[in-house]
């Protein structure tokens, strides 16, 4: 069953979106002809520049707020080929990226804490919110960062002003406004390997002083770095394309409405794993289990597994295709007296189909059966949030709203066995009908008492209502379990609880520019459903929400005549009822399970730097040391030594993780001026499995990349040149035991997992 149209028709299908696109932009810009927009000249200042946020649903300055966050700029990351949240992770140390192959599987994690889950009944631990829009599914959050602003990372509990339930934390997107002035701009960047990005975008005015726009639209591809030598052909690339439309109108002085559309499709043939080893590594023991039938099978199918390996030996492309879009209106009205009402009203959609190999290899046989999955999902939500926020400056400002989330999920999931010999020779299958439904409801609001101009009390809550749901229906061409397939089963299950966020603290100006603060947040994670493909009877009882305590202690800091900025924060938060992904054992083959995870804790310190001794240079030190660990482990009686993993490593959470950066931008004449940049990312060790196996561990390393380039600011040209690990420091991104018992280790290889090099032109206009 092929469930990917062939390469010419998806070929075809680009060019037809990217004609449609570009005549889009062509009606918009006959709005921006006949003028042009200059950009700024390099900044000759030594002062650090103010950065505005929205961290509290009102625009503040980052040095004034009493949360522990990182901002990324929406231009600097493009020009460094970060195009999502998995490239982002690598310049931002607190945030942690685990990938698959399918969004569906993909999640993000913040000081080391996130949510592994392909069950639609359950939440992100980290909430994604793109333009004041909560994405409820950690796979439907995943999406290109075409015309981005800046990303905003929160760390810790954030509930009391963010939905759904941010337990962990927030990745905060904020994508570019429509221009008062008309202007636009193409962007064309290549690179080594068979990498291509094409975007173009125009904004300005449609209705003067009453409507402005903004329009883009891209195309992105990659031909892999992974070979399938079975296939004959590269794998673990992607073909990327989208739109984004803002409308901003202003009816009248005191009202702003803003409509936003996007829409994204992605097709990526990431392999279900590279092989790695042929033995496993027991934990705890360290016992060494070698499988030489295997060893023997990789070698007949031309692959050499090894921690530098790239290449597989799959009879099936795997491969997941996502439509992923939505539509916002956000309502802003000025009450007088400096209050303002916020209303946003939002839809969103997201499609997912998926074909994996689940085996990893190229033929079945009487130790390894081929087998295959194919998986639908169709999710949407529909949402609203309504905010009132008080003017600045009283004794008493405050934001305080109310929130509803309404999701729906619908999945079907085929996984197809193929048996040599045995007691069920031949084709065998389960089909399973799952979803969830959950309606989320929220009271907020939070305060500040400011009890002299320098000295204030910071309070805050939430109070929130959740109603899940799911069903689950399997069908199984056999009537006991075989390989990776349970039994036919049905079971359906709905789950009411309450819950509370909170947060306290208070905030001192110890100077101008400078501030110090200590806060206590309750954090606050919904009930959910271990709903997946091999659910059993035994696991549909609802799990119990996930709650977190978490004490931060910050200072941030401008000096030296505002020439050295320093964000720094202690941390500590202890989660209980951990949620988190188990595995056992369907058969021989490897599944996994939604559980309960007792009580772990993550703490340590982190800090941002930022300085600008001379003119034109930046330099920037960003870092994390993270203790991130299981305090308590619930195993049950008689369960194996492997199950004790008190004090073992959170996944996900390297003890240290550092980012540092140096840019310099100078005249090269009296036209040009050059950049030079580079950055350098280093982490150490890092363990990727809850179960603490010693080869789901990846060695430190570090990652140089640099670039330079040259600007003519009045025509609106800029050129660069980048090369992304310079050194050629190979990785692993994730590594996981493979899917059939007796096999070895796989990895994820990551696209700089080796040196390449590219050219990105830009022209505005």
């Amino acid at each position: 069953m092929s469930i990917t149209p062939s390469v010419s028709m998806h070929s075809s299908r680009v060019a037809r979106r990217v004609l449609m696109g570009a005549a889009a932009l062509g009606a918009l810009a006959t709005v921006a002809s006949a003028e042009t927009a200059t950009p700024a000249s390099a900044d000759s200042s030594t002062k650090i520049g103010e950065v505005v946020v929205v961290a509290r649903h009102r625009l503040e300055s980052l040095q004034s707020v009493p949360i522990a966050i990182s901002v990324v700029d929406g231009a600097q990351a493009a020009s460094k080929n970060l195009n999502d949240v998995q490239d982002i992770s690598a310049q931002v140390p607190v945030v942690d990226f685990r990938t698959s192959a399918s969004n569906k599987d993909q999640t993000i994690f913040i000081r080391g804490v996130g949510t592994i889950s392909t069950s639609p009944g359950v939440e992100p631990s980290v909430s994604t919110v793109i333009d004041g829009v909560v994405i409820a599914r950690a796979g439907a959050a995943t999406l290109d960062l075409l015309d981005l602003d800046h990303i905003e990372v929160l760390r810790g509990p954030q509930g009391t002003l963010f939905g759904k339930n941010a337990s962990a934390g927030v990745i905060n997107i904020v994508t570019k406004a429509p221009s008062s002035t008309p202007g636009g701009y193409l962007d064309a960047a290549g690179y080594t390997g068979g990498e291509y990005r094409v975007s173009g975008g125009v904004t300005g005015p449609i209705v003067a002083n009453k409507l402005k726009g903004l329009l883009t639209a891209f195309v992105a591809a990659f031909d892999g770095n992974v070979n399938n030598v079975t296939l004959g052909q590269k794998v673990n690339g992607y073909q990327n394309e989208g739109l984004k439309a803002k409308f901003v109108a202003t009816p009248s002085g005191a009202l702003t409405l803003t409509l936003a559309a996007d829409y994204t499709h992605s097709f990526e043939d990431i392999p279900t794993g590279v092989w790695a080893t042929t033995s496993r590594v027991a934990y705890p023991t360290g016992a060494v289990s070698s499988f030489p039938a295997f060893a023997t099978q990789m070698a007949a199918e031309g692959v050499t597994p090894s921690a530098d390996n790239t290449k597989i030996a799959a009879d099936v492309r795997s491969r997941a295709s996502d439509d992923n879009g939505g539509v916002s209106l956000q309502a802003d009205w000025e009450l007088g007296g400096g209050y303002l009402v916020t209303s946003i009203t939002a839809y969103r959609d997201w499609q997912n189909v998926q074909h994996q190999d689940y085996d990893q290899m190229a033929v079945a046989t009487s130790t390894y059966p081929g087998i295959q999955d194919i998986g639908h999902l169709s999710f949407h939500q529909v949402s609203e949030e309504l905010r009132l926020a008080s003017p600045k400056g009283r004794l008493v400002d405050y934001v305080v709203g109310a929130y509803v989330l309404d999701g729906v999920d619908h999945e079907t999931y085929e996984r197809d066995v193929t048996m040599i010999g045995g007691a069920t020779p031949g084709l065998n299958s389960g089909v399973g009908h799952y979803g969830s439904k959950d309606i989320n409801y929220a009271l907020f609001g939070e305060a500040n008492v400011n009890l002299t101009p320098g000295f204030r009390v910071i309070g805050g809550g939430r109070v929130i209502w959740d109603d899940l749901s799911f069903y689950n229906t399997r069908v199984s061409t056999q009537p006991a379990a075989i390989t990776a397939v349970q039994p036919s089963f049905s079971a359906n299950g709905s789950e009411t609880k309450n819950g509370f966020a909170g947060r306290a603290g208070l905030q001192y100006d110890i100077a101008p520019h400078v501030m110090a603060y200590a806060t206590y947040s309750h954090g606050y994670k919904g009930p959910a459903y271990n709903v997946f493909f091999n659910q059993t009877a035994t696991v549909t009882a609802p799990l119990n929400p996930e709650t977190s305590n978490a004490y931060e202690i910050g200072f941030k800091g401008r000096f030296l005549d505002q020439k050295i900025q320093a964000d720094v924060t202690a941390f500590r938060t202890d989660f209980s009822n951990y949620q988190a992904n188990s595995t056992f054992l369907v058969a021989g083959a490897l599944v996994t399970n939604l559980v309960n995870a007792g009580s772990v804790r993550t703490q340590g310190f982190e800090g941002d730097f930022t300085a600008k001794p001379i003119h034109g240079l930046t330099l920037d030190l960003n870092l994390i040391y993270d203790d991130a660990k299981v305090v308590n482990f619930p195993c049950p009686t008689g369960a194996a030594a492997s199950c004790n993993i008190n004090g073992g490593h959170l996944p996900f959470a390297p003890e240290f993780k550092s980012h540092l950066q140096g840019d310099y931008r100078a005249p090269l004449s009296s036209k040009f001026d050059v950049d030079l940049e580079t950055d350098f990312n280093w982490q150490s060790s890092t363990q990727y499995q809850l179960s603490q196996i010693p080869q789901g561990i990846q060695g430190a390393y570090g990652i140089w990349n640099a670039s330079v380039g040259l600007f003519e600011d009045k025509a609106g040209l800029s050129a660069r040149v980048l090369v992304k690990n310079i050194a050629d420091q190979h990785y692993s991104s994730y590594l996981a035991p493979g899917n059939e018992g007796s096999t070895g280790i796989v990895r994820w290889v990551p696209r700089d997992n080796s040196r390449y090099v590219g050219v990105d032109v830009r022209k505005t206009f």
